[in-house]
């Protein structure tokens, strides 16, 4: 299973030939991944006066969150991700950088963050590594507070006597990680999981989930599940695009 100590080493020795956006391919571009699939999952979020992303890798992400919020904190497993986006953000102020353990968020003050957000990195940790992240959210969160966070299902697929997972893990997920659990924890430290949207990342099989939840008192009203196989073509429409429009623009 894809440990904290396993992150660690592989992705330290990982070479980032462009700096993470060679995981947009599939879309096009990380613009088209952006404005095509990220945005229209949160934009009724945002802006938001203080964002927390967590593992923002070299700021694939991080270079549009910055843009809708007064102050933007990153915290990721690995330093070299931190200086990498310490450099490429250099310019703007309103950025705070930490280093953590791959599960600790002592380094954020309590009832700060308006908006909690992870993007295809949370997907490589086990379900101990992201239940402990939300536990912390509870009191990180201010009240009321919202988060986006893409992470593992393929624990839904885990024989309970053998322990043995009954599909092909081709993109590293966490074994132990699903959406069941995360509901689990949300409920367990007082957070509501509002929705859940679980997709076939390469394939059919659901592997990945976005979870949307919300720092109230869990609600008595179920939380939306929606199942999406197919959200790859999500991937290859974007892509489309990006080729037709985006190339004869630049």
């Amino acid at each position: 299973m894809p440990t904290i100590e396993e992150n660690s080493k592989y992705w330290s020795s990982y070479s980032w030939p462009k700096e993470g956006d060679e995981w947009s391919e599939g879309w096009g571009g990380t613009p088209s991944l952006w404005y095509g699939t990220i945005l229209p999952r949160i934009h009724s979020i945002l802006p938001a006066d203080h964002i927390l992303e967590i593992a923002p890798g070299y700021g694939r992400c991080t270079q549009y969150l910055l843009a809708h919020c007064n102050r933007l904190t990153v915290v990721d497993l690995l330093e070299q991700c931190v200086e990498s986006c310490k450099r490429r953000f250099a310019s703007h102020d309103h950025l705070r950088y930490f280093v953590n353990d791959g599960r600790s968020l002592d380094m954020i003050d309590d009832g700060s963050i308006d908006f909690v957000f992870s993007w295809d990195s949370l997907v490589h940790a086990e379900g101990d590594a992201v239940c402990a992240y939300i536990a912390q959210l509870k009191k990180k969160m201010r009240p009321g507070g919202v988060g986006f966070i893409h992470h593992s299902n393929l624990g839904a697929f885990r024989d309970p006597i053998t322990g043995n997972i009954n599909v092909e893990n081709r993109r590293w997920r966490g074994k132990s990680m699903s959406a069941e659990l995360f509901r689990q924890s949300c409920a367990e430290n007082g957070i509501c999981c509002l929705a859940q949207e679980i997709v076939g990342w390469g394939g059919t099989v659901l592997s990945d989930c976005f979870s949307l939840f919300l720092n109230v008192a869990p609600s008595s009203s179920a939380v939306a599940i929606s199942e999406n196989p197919t959200f790859m073509n999500e991937a290859q429409s974007m892509r489309r695009l990006s080729e037709i429009y985006c190339r004869s623009t630049r």
